[in-house]
């Protein structure tokens, strides 16, 4: 958005109404109506999701919004989007494939602006970190980010091995789930924060932030483990479905605590 700013561009935002209140920019243009964005009649559109009405006026732009290429549905052709801007050469290739069968849109590899927030207040947060490990008299954080996807996630399978790292006291387990995790698994979650003071249910929209104070991700098959592994740290998963793993997979939820003793 600073770029069109730069250029005294006009846009605005459209968001569903589930989500608005998720929505962290108070001083931006935003709308929840369609009949508005017809209205606004709009050059392009830039889409982190997979659908946007044909309907609409202007260019369609899908910019992706994660970097698990092995998940069912990322590289499926929808004919929504004139555009692709992809996040690396991986995903370049995939869809300069597709542009080959389909000839009806453009591939062009961009990089994932998200990535621009690993320099942001990076010194500050390091700050932060040390001296609530200091308080809490902990060794490492670590960040607990699992998908949402019900037939992925490990948020069912590790409730008892995340409890016992957090009695072991000597980590700090900052809990960061997707806006569409099952409220169960929420609730449990929230809980067990509620009991221990070194764990911590995050809430807010910037998971930039976790992965620069943490030491070690533990998650399943989600797409925050690819920009996790940007900052060179270590990852463990639990039946991650990718066929390049390059990490520590284990297949038995009892066998996280060694895991995380190895690292």
């Amino acid at each position: 958005m600073a770029v069109l700013k730069e250029r005294n561009d006009t846009y605005t935002w459209f968001i569903t109404p589930k989500l608005a209140s998720l929505f962290p920019f108070n001083d931006e243009p935003v709308t929840q109506s369609i009949q508005e964005i017809i209205d606004f009649k709009s050059d392009a559109i830039l889409c982190p999701g997979n659908e946007v009405p044909h309907f609409l006026r202007g260019v369609k732009v899908q910019i992706f919004h994660g970097l698990a290429g092995e998940k069912k549905g990322h590289f499926r052709i929808r004919h929504y989007f004139d555009l692709y801007l992809t996040q690396g050469p991986y995903f370049t290739s995939r869809f300069n494939a597709f542009k080959e069968k389909h000839k009806n849109f453009e591939v062009v590899q961009t990089g994932w602006s998200k990535l621009d927030a690993y320099l942001l207040n990076k010194a500050t947060l390091l700050s932060e970190k040390k001296e609530l490990l200091a308080n809490l008299n902990a060794e490492k954080v670590i960040l607990y980010a699992p998908t949402f996807s019900p037939s992925l996630t490990s948020a069912a399978h590790l409730k008892n091995q995340i409890e016992t790292l957090a009695k072991q006291g000597k980590y700090v387990i900052n809990i960061k789930f997707h806006d569409l995790m099952a409220q169960e698994f929420i609730d449990f979650y929230k809980n067990l924060a509620e009991r221990y003071e070194n764990v911590f249910f995050k809430e807010d929209r910037n998971i930039v932030a976790q992965f620069i104070v943490a030491d070690l991700l533990i998650s399943d098959t989600s797409s925050v483990i690819y920009e996790f592994l940007l900052l060179d740290k270590p990852v463990i998963t639990l039946n991650n479905i990718s066929e390049n793993i390059r990490w520590d997979n284990i297949k038995d939820p009892d066998k996280l605590a060694e895991a995380v003793l190895q690292i």
